[in-house]
């Protein structure tokens, strides 16, 4: 009986260590996810949805036999998780740049002031338009595949090279930026063709204050674009979110 209570006891620490490394992980990357690590959602949540992804997670990787210690763990998989997390959450970023710029470049600024995250009403249609399809999509299957995976580019205890991972932010925040400026690129358009039009104008008739004509067209006109290409950019954004958390690193970071 004592020698069963020993096997007992050493199993159930080893699964607790394991369920404690993936944890880690799991909860470092939580708190930048899209959708699970949004500020709108209250803390207690996060944390319940942190203990699921770990409960599903866990057995997967078959940490167990892992010979590496909790405080090792705690930086290398804090890292690990953290890259996973800013890998994604770029891509809200992306949203966040395209909106700003529609909006700027159209007039059409904060229509909510009083939300969690102050931004142009653009960005707000955009971002909770893009979480609404990614968690449709499936998104919470795809992070758990996604965390799954990340044991095979980000072995468990070990630091990712700081060169190759200053590359890989460069990359990805390339690639985020050239997301947000096509997006954006049909509000440039109308902005530039505005902005010609109304000087053409200006030169044509200088009595008419032309500013007070331009600005119901432009935000009419920028509400019409946003009407046509918000889902052509939603759907761009779906396609790219599921190439990022197919290949998050691109190459091992």
């Amino acid at each position: 009986m004592t020698g069963l209570l020993q096997d007992v006891a050493q199993f159930a620490g080893a699964a607790w260590l394991s369920f404690a490394v993936v944890f880690l992980r799991v909860g470092a990357a939580m708190a930048l996810l899209p959708g699970f690590g949004e500020r709108a959602v209250p803390p207690r949540v996060r944390l319940a949805v942190a203990i699921a992804f770990t409960l599903i997670v866990t057995p997967a990787v078959a940490t167990g036999g892992q010979d590496i210690s909790f405080l090792k763990a705690l930086g290398t998989e804090t890292v690990a998780g953290l890259l996973i997390g800013i890998s994604l959450r770029l891509l809200i970023h992306a949203l966040e740049m395209a909106g700003t710029i529609a909006a700027q470049s159209t007039s059409l600024a904060q229509l909510f002031p009083g939300a969690v995250e102050p931004m142009p009403v653009i960005s707000h249609l955009l971002v909770w338009g893009a979480l609404s399809l990614a968690m449709m999509a499936g998104l919470h299957i795809r992070v758990c595949e996604l965390f799954v995976a990340s044991y095979d580019v980000l072995p468990m205890g070990r630091l990712p090279d700081a060169a190759t991972v200053k590359d890989w932010g460069i990359g990805q925040i390339t690639a985020s930026f050239s997301l947000a400026i096509r997006i954006a690129a049909p509000f440039f358009a109308i902005s530039f063709l505005y902005n010609v039009a109304l000087g053409i104008i200006n030169r044509a008739m200088p009595q008419l204050m032309v500013a007070f004509v331009g600005a119901p067209a432009i935000s009419m006109g920028a509400i019409v674009l946003l009407a046509i290409c918000a889902p052509v950019a939603l759907s761009i954004w779906v396609d790219v979110l599921g190439a990022r958390i197919a290949d998050p690193f691109g190459a091992a970071p």
